[in-house]
């Protein structure tokens, strides 16, 4: 590996070992708005062949498409830039981008631009790696793979590398499940980031601040799509080789465990606390909901009580007994107030989320550690002190229930029928049914919310 031009395999190299080599281009002028990268690179580097890949830094990518805006405050460009803050500590903040990508400041880059300006990253970095690789075939005749390259830190790790965050001609994924590794062993879940590593390999000689801001890769033709050699074996199937560009790097939402900064995720998960009525036949994990019951039970409470109890219906059995005799209960009290049979009917159908749903949960309140003041006034505030908690908890339950990606509704027929639901559950007499959960996956993503304006609900004295 050389900072200048590619040299030969060292000599100690057997002549059967992989080997690549890496580059950086040197002679490369200041880029301007509207210049040609691809007659930019030809003229600094003629020699590129079939299967070289060809990273360039995105900030020069930037600059030859005009993207420099004015921007006296580079927090107002951030946040036009950002669709979601992940993180945030002080002035630092990591967010996703347009592009799907997280990453700090939005890839807004105030560095190596005049004064007043910014440098926002390519508007499709992937249509740039595609325009990059035609232009080099229509100079140069040569069929290479092309990366857009930035900057990223990583979670869990200190330092900064180059990632792919645009591509052309390159498999930006190697996926190799279905392989075996030197001793037989299947291969399950090994999907390589071969993009990734090509852009770190780059960043090397590139380096930060060298001005040298295009690299070429040789020896890793299998990597390149359209061109080079053919995949190596065991390089993985047919659609890995497809060119799909480096948005296939950009993990989906529902497959991202990490997805969150610490007070990011509380507010995201009480934003996704919603009422669920539809539920999948798919099963609820009990450890699950037992992981929400101990985010429910830190809730406060009155007196350093604990006040909650979560009953969990896990067997379609109690849970068939109960919402049968909650039902019967329910069809008498509306008989006493002269409903006739169709209202009755009508009713009881639109009460079935909880017979609908895989799994139910009754929170109950046990106000034992409760004060009595022999005082009416006092008495029912201490009661409503613990019925307070009580909601604190359930609210913390649904909270966790969402950040477990579990739909939940909460439904208040039990506290209309508590001596029913004690005598089916069997729970003792001081314990006071409050609601009902539903809990299962959601059938459907939820409808956006009605935007409700916080001043709304405030007054300030």
């Amino acid at each position: 590996m050389t900072a200048t031009e590619p040299s030969a395999a060292p000599s100690h190299r057997l002549p059967s070992a992989p080997s690549y080599q890496v580059w950086a281009v040197p002679g490369l002028p200041e880029v301007q708005p509207g210049d040609d990268l691809a007659k930019l690179i030809a003229a600094a580097e003629p020699g590129l062949a079939d299967g070289d890949v060809v990273l360039i830094t995105s900030k020069i990518v930037s600059k030859a498409e005009g993207r420099i805006v004015e921007a006296t405050d580079r927090e107002a460009a951030i946040d036009a830039e950002t669709v979601r803050v992940v993180a945030r500590r002080g002035p630092l903040r990591i967010v996703e981008n347009r592009l799907g990508l997280v990453m700090a400041a939005a890839g807004v880059d105030a560095s190596n631009t005049p004064v007043g300006t910014v440098l926002l990253l390519p508007e499709d970095p992937d249509a740039s790696a595609r325009a990059v690789r035609a232009g080099l075939r229509a100079v140069l005749g040569v069929d290479v793979g092309v990366l857009v390259t930035d900057t990223f830190g990583r979670p869990w790790r200190d330092g900064l590398t180059d990632v792919a965050i645009g591509a052309a001609g390159v498999r930006v994924l190697d996926d190799l499940r279905g392989g075996t590794d030197a001793h037989g062993n299947p291969l399950q879940a090994t999907v390589v980031a071969s993009a990734d590593e090509l852009a770190a390999a780059g960043d090397l000689v590139k380096g930060k601040t060298d001005g040298l801001p295009v690299a070429v890769v040789r020896g890793l033709g299998h990597l390149t799509v359209g061109g080079g050699t053919p995949s190596l074996p065991g390089a993985g199937p047919a659609e890995a080789c497809q060119d799909v560009g480096a948005r296939a790097l950009v993990r989906a939402a529902r497959d991202d465990m990490f997805r969150l900064g610490t007070s990011e995720a509380v507010r995201e998960a009480v934003t996704l606390r919603r009422t669920v009525r539809a539920f999948t036949d798919e099963p609820v994990d009990p450890a699950a909901v037992r992981r929400a019951v101990a985010a429910a039970v830190t809730a406060p409470a009155p007196h350093h009580t604990t006040p909650w109890r979560f009953v969990l219906l896990e067997s379609e059995r109690s849970r068939t007994r109960l919402l049968d005799a909650m039902r019967d209960a329910w069809v008498d009290d509306l008989r006493r107030d002269g409903k006739s049979a169709e209202s009755i009917a009508k009713r009881v159908r639109r009460g079935d989320v909880l017979r609908n749903a895989p799994y139910l949960a009754v929170p109950c309140l046990v106000a034992d550690g409760a004060h009595h003041y022999g005082d009416a006034r006092r008495d029912a505030a201490e009661r409503e002190m613990f019925v307070v908690a009580a909601g604190a908890g359930v609210q913390n339950f649904l909270v966790a229930l969402a950040g477990e990606r579990l739909g939940s509704a909460w439904v208040s027929s039990t506290m209309f029928c508590r001596p029913v639901v004690r005598d089916v559950l069997e729970l003792p007499d001081d314990w006071d049914p409050m609601g009902a959960v539903a809990i299962g996956h959601p059938a459907e993503d939820p409808r956006p919310r009605p935007e409700r304006e916080a001043g709304a609900f405030v007054e300030v004295r």
